[in-house]
């Protein structure tokens, strides 16, 4: 695949993934109480894919850093599975704070991908993953808001 059309289908799935984040946080807002647990726990479970999806990146880069005999490969192997772990912690809690905990996962994520990702040549992704982690943790926030 061309590289340009690499970008176009990584920009294209991560704009696609940001629906149920705002459409789910919408519907708190919108649907009546009795649907309102169906809601939240559907955006608190799809949040946490998502923070469990960025850590297992994570894994990806450990396991070809080591393969390349390249140092820090054990950082990444440790850190992958800590989104998954806060992810987990998030949705055994009540919406009003799983979701806010969700959306800090984001942000630590994206805190340490920025001081990664360079390192791993996955540098040019940072801008898209700024605005896809900004758009989610807001959705996780209103979303809470509306609970």
């Amino acid at each position: 695949m061309k590289q340009n059309a690499t970008r176009r289908l990584v920009d294209w799935l991560g704009y696609a993934g940001l629906a149920p984040f705002i459409g789910l946080a919408l519907l708190l807002w919108l649907v009546s109480a009795d649907l309102h647990p169906f809601v939240a726990l559907s955006l608190a479970a799809y949040g946490a894919v998502i923070v469990s999806f960025l850590g297992g990146i994570h894994w990806g880069i450990g396991l070809r850093y080591e393969a390349t005999q390249t140092p820090g490969h054990a950082f990444h192997l440790v850190w992958g599975v800590v989104p998954s772990l806060l992810a987990w912690v998030a949705m055994l809690m009540p919406a009003y704070a799983g979701l806010p905990l969700l959306g800090l996962a984001m942000v630590g994520c994206y805190v340490v991908d920025r001081k990664t990702w360079a390192d791993a040549g996955l540098a040019h992704w940072l801008p898209l993953r700024f605005r896809l982690t900004a758009v989610a943790t807001l959705s996780c926030v209103f979303g809470a808001a509306g609970t």
